[in-house]
């Protein structure tokens, strides 16, 4: 079978917390591991989407209204659909990894990590299709 969930590409979850909520995949695991033995990713999403923002609108309301709030998390493939596209953004693989969430800190510190590179993807303006709220 080939592989098509591979680095970066898009997928939506669809079970848990963030069902409906829009990733990327950062380390696919197609072989599973000891651990957990099924084909399985590392995905690193959006939980709160930025909102609309108008001409009106102050800097200090856009800045507010710019904000996202990322998620990194392991997921079993059972539970993401793949999307045909895909976003390249270059994350930090020593920081957005397996072992950084196991600990707390780390955890936080991959989480900064995914909202400044988010972020930064946001301001340019490219993909604006990842960065608004799935509607269904």
């Amino acid at each position: 079978m080939p592989r098509f969930l591979k680095e970066k590409k898009v997928v939506i979850l669809l079970s848990g917390r963030y069902a409906g909520r829009k990733a990327v995949i950062v380390t696919p695991f197609d072989e599973g591991s000891t651990v957990k033995p099924f084909g399985h990713c590392l995905v690193a999403g959006i939980d709160q989407y930025p909102r609309k923002i108008t001409k009106r609108m102050s800097e200090k309301k856009i800045a507010k209204r710019s904000t996202i709030k990322p998620f990194v998390k392991v997921v079993n493939y059972n539970h993401v659909m793949p999307t045909r596209y895909s976003v390249d953004v270059a994350l930090d693989k020593s920081l957005v990894s397996k072992a950084a969430l196991k600990d707390g800190v780390a955890k936080a510190k991959a989480r900064k990590e995914v909202k400044s590179k988010f972020l930064a993807r946001y301001k340019k303006g490219t993909d604006k299709w990842f960065f608004q709220k799935l509607r269904f």
